[in-house]
C-alpha cells in the first residue's frame, strides 16, 4: 500500500507502521536531507478552515490539504518540522519552535506525541489575511490517486462543500438558465400601400399657398429624460403628454400581461393581480371574461348568464371565478395613480391604425361618428376582411381607407395576437407580453389626420420613425411631419410656438379670462371644484349681462383646462349665480359644446338650484401637476407647516 493510500484511508503513518518518505511529493531536499520548506498558500475561502486531515499525512498531501496556521515566513522558518510537531533536524539544529496543539485524526486516533525536550519561545501570532495580499501562482494540479474509501483525492475523507449555494456552472441559484423573453412590440413600419392619384388628393387636405391648413398642431420635444408631446388648436395649448423612457411602473396602459392572481376579495368583488409591478393591479367582477365549463358552482344556484359584452359575468360571483394563485391574460385599462394599482380587463384588444381587433370575441361594431354612407361601405368591407372567431372595431380614422388598407391592418394586428397567445402558453407568471409603443407614435396613432397642418419634431432619431410610421399608414400625410432643424429658427421648439409659457400657466391654480374674470381650480382627494369669479370684469350694461358674458367665457375655458390639466373624478363648477334660467341653459350648451372635442367620456348634469354644476370625467392619468411635481417633504403637500412650539 502507497503512502497517498494510507493518508486517504485516515491512517497515518504512525498507526501503520511506515516511514513517510522524506520527499514524496517530489520537493527539493534541504543540504542535511531534509525536505525543503514549501511555502504555502494563503487560504482562501474554499472551506479549509474546518476541514480535517490525518495525523502525518502531510506527506502525500498537496498543498491545498493544509490548514494555513502560520504565515509564509513562519512556515519557511521550519522547514525541519514534522507534521506531529517533532524537529527532526540534522547536525545543526535548526531554531526551536513551539509545538502546534495536537489534532486528531480523520480516523479518531489521537496524533504523534509532542517532543517537548526542546525549548520553548513564544511564538508571534501569524498576520491575518488582507484585502490587496498578493498570492503566488498555484503549481500543477496533481493527478488524483484512486481512494480506498471513496473519498475525495487529497481531501482527507471529506468531501467540500461549494460555497455560495451556487449549481455547477450556473449562476442564477442552481436552476435552469431562463432566457429573458422579450415582449410583442407593435409593428410600426410597413410597405406603403399603393394608393392612385385621385385618392391620394382627396385625403391630403385642404392647402393654402402650397402649405397644408388644419386646426391642429402637434409639437413634439425629446430630451434624454423625458418625451413632451403639445397639441395646439390654433395658437392654445389644449393637450399635453408627458412620457418617460423604460417606464414599465406608470406608462403601462394598454400593456397586455399574464398575470397571478394574488388574492380574491368578495366583498370589494374584485381581485389583485401579481403583473410584476411594484403594486398589485385590480380586476372588478365586471371586467372578468369566463367559460361556463370554469364556474366553479357551489351547489343548486342557476347557471349565471353573461353580460352585454362577451364574457363579462353579470350574475356569477368572483371567487367562482377566479381562485388564488390561477394565471390570467389581463390587459392594464387605466395606468396606476397615487396608491392606486393599475386597472384591468380580460377583454383584451389591439388597436391598429383603422380597427381594434378583440381576440376571442364577436364583438362587431363602427364608429357613430363616421356618416351614414361611410358606415355602410366600411361594412361591406368588414364582412370580408374580418378574421374568423375575432371581434373588429372601426375607428373614426378608417374614414376614407380602401379594402387594401383594412385588410392589411387587419392582418398585422392578426399576427401580433398570435405572437401573444404563443408566448402566453410558454411564460411564467408575472410576465408582460406586449407593450406599447412610444407615447408620441401612440399619440400620433390616435390623434393625427388631415385636421392637423404640421407635427414638428425636435430629435433625429423620433423624426424619421414617425416620418416612416406614417408614410406607410397614411402617405398622403408624410409630408406633414416635419423636422424642427429644418426652419432654421435657434430658439427651442417649445418657446418657438409659445408652448412654454402656457404650460406655466396651465401650473396655476389661478387661471385669468378675457374679460378679467378667473378661475380658481383646486384638487382633493376625493373632487376638484372649480370656482368662477368675475374678478376685473364690470360689465358695462347691467349685472345679469355681466355674470352671463362672464359665464359663457369661463365654461369654455374651463373645457380647455380639464383637458390640459388631464383632471379627471368627480368635478364640482360654481358658476355665478344667474337669474334668468335660459342664461342657465345657454352656459350648460355652451358648456357641453366645448367638451364634445375631448375624446374623454365625460357626463355633465344641470345646474343644481345652488349654481352649482356637478360632472365626471374618466380618470386616465395623475394628471399634468402630478407629471412636474412630486410632494412636498416639509408640509407633506398640505401647503402649510404648523407651529411646533405651540404643540
Amino acid at each position: 500500500m502507497s503512502d497517498d493510500n494510507l493518508s486517504e484511508s485516515g491512517a497515518g503513518p504512525a498507526d501503520a507502521g511506515v516511514t513517510p518518505d522524506p520527499e514524496p511529493s517530489g520537493a527539493p531536499a534541504g543540504d542535511d536531507g531534509t525536505p525543503a520548506a514549501r511555502k504555502r498558500r494563503r487560504r482562501g475561502s474554499r472551506g479549509g478552515r474546518n476541514r480535517t486531515r490525518a495525523a502525518g499525512a502531510a506527506a502525500g498531501a498537496t498543498d491545498d490539504d493544509f490548514d494555513d496556521y502560520e504565515s509564509d515566513a513562519g512556515a519557511a522558518g521550519r522547514a525541519g518540522e514534522t507534521p506531529g510537531g517533532e524537529v527532526a533536524g540534522p547536525s545543526e539544529p535548526a531554531r526551536p519552535v513551539p509545538p502546534r496543539n495536537p489534532r486528531p485524526a480523520a480516523n479518531g486516533t489521537p496524533a504523534a506525541p509532542v517532543d517537548t525536550s526542546a525549548p520553548l519561545i513564544p511564538s508571534i501570532p501569524p498576520p491575518r489575511p488582507k484585502i490587496g495580499d498578493t498570492r503566488p501562482a498555484p503549481g500543477p494540479a496533481p493527478s488524483p490517486a484512486p481512494s480506498a474509501s471513496g473519498a475525495d483525492a487529497g481531501g482527507g475523507g471529506a468531501r467540500r462543500r461549494r460555497r455560495g449555494g451556487r449549481g455547477r456552472g450556473s449562476g442564477n441559484g442552481g436552476g435552469p438558465a431562463q432566457s429573458a423573453s422579450r415582449p410583442v412590440e407593435a409593428v410600426l413600419v410597413d410597405e406603403p400601400v399603393e394608393i392612385d392619384e385621385e385618392t391620394m388628393e382627396r385625403r391630403r387636405g385642404r392647402e393654402r399657398k402650397g402649405r397644408p391648413v388644419g386646426r391642429y398642431m402637434m409639437v413634439v420635444h425629446a430630451r434624454r429624460e423625458a418625451t413632451q408631446i403639445a397639441v395646439l388648436e390654433g395658437r392654445a395649448l389644449i393637450e399635453h403628454y408627458v412620457s418617460r423612457p423604460a417606464d414599465d411602473a406608470n406608462q403601462i396602459d394598454g400593456n397586455i400581461y399574464l398575470g397571478r392572481v394574488q388574492n380574491v376579495l368578495p366583498g370589494m368583488e374584485a381581485a389583485f393581480i401579481d403583473i410584476g409591478t411594484p403594486k398589485n393591479a385590480v380586476l372588478y367582477r365586471g371586467d372578468v371574461r369566463y367559460d361556463k365549463d370554469d364556474i366553479e358552482s357551489p351547489g343548486g344556484d342557476s347557471a349565471p348568464t353573461r353580460g352585454k359584452l362577451p364574457g363579462a359575468a353579470r350574475n356569477a360571483r368572483i371567487e367562482q371565478l377566479l381562485r388564488t394563485g390561477q394565471n390570467i391574460l389581463c390587459q392594464v385599462t387605466k395606468n396606476p395613480i397615487g396608491t392606486k394599482g393599475a386597472r384591468l380587463t380580460q377583454e383584451v384588444s389591439l388597436p391598429g391604425r383603422f380597427v381594434v381587433l378583440i381576440p376571442n370575441s364577436d364583438t362587431y361594431g363602427i364608429s357613430k361618428r363616421l356618416a351614414d354612407d361611410e358606415r355602410k361601405r366600411l361594412r361591406r368591407i368588414l364582412d370580408e376582411v374580418r378574421p374568423a372567431g375575432h371581434g373588429l372595431i372601426v375607428r373614426t380614422a378608417a374614414e376614407g381607407a380602401t379594402a387594401d388598407e383594412l385588410r392589411r391592418d387587419v392582418g398585422r394586428l392578426s399576427q401580433q395576437w398570435d405572437r401573444i397567445d404563443q408566448m402566453a402558453k410558454s411564460s411564467r407568471a408575472p410576465a408582460l407580453l406586449y407593450r406599447e409603443p412610444d407615447m408620441a407614435v401612440r399619440v400620433i396613432r390616435e390623434e393625427f389626420n388631415r385636421n392637423y397642418r404640421s407635427v414638428v419634431i425636435d430629435d433625429r432619431t423620433l423624426y424619421e420613425e414617425v416620418r416612416d410610421y406614417v408614410a406607410s399608414i397614411n402617405p398622403e400625410l408624410a409630408d406633414r411631419v416635419e423636422w424642427a432643424g429644418d426652419s432654421g429658427d435657434p430658439l427651442p421648439v417649445f418657446e418657438r410656438y409659445h408652448v412654454h409659457e402656457q404650460i406655466h400657466k396651465a401650473l396655476d391654480r389661478k387661471v385669468w379670462l378675457p374679460s378679467g374674470g378667473s378661475l380658481i381650480i383646486e384638487r382633493t382627494e376625493a373632487l376638484t371644484v372649480i370656482d368662477v369669479n368675475t374678478g376685473k370684469n364690470v360689465g358695462t350694461s347691467n349685472l345679469e349681462e355681466t355674470v352671463f358674458r362672464n359665464n359663457l367665457e369661463a365654461a369654455d375655458e374651463i373645457a380647455r383646462q380639464l383637458r390640459l390639466r388631464d383632471i379627471g373624478g368627480i368635478i364640482v363648477i360654481d358658476f355665478i349665480d344667474m337669474e334668468i334660467s335660459a342664461n342657465r341653459a345657454e352656459v350648460i350648451k355652451t358648456f357641453r359644446a366645448a367638451l364634445a372635442r375631448d375624446k374623454t367620456r365625460t357626463q355633465v348634469f344641470d345646474i343644481s338650484e345652488l349654481g352649482l354644476v356637478e360632472m365626471t370625467r374618466k380618470r386616465i392619468s395623475e394628471g399634468l401637476v402630478e407629471s412636474f411635481s412630486e410632494t412636498c417633504p416639509t408640509c407633506g403637500g398640505r401647503g402649510f407647516v404648523f407651529d411646533e412650539s405651540l404643540l
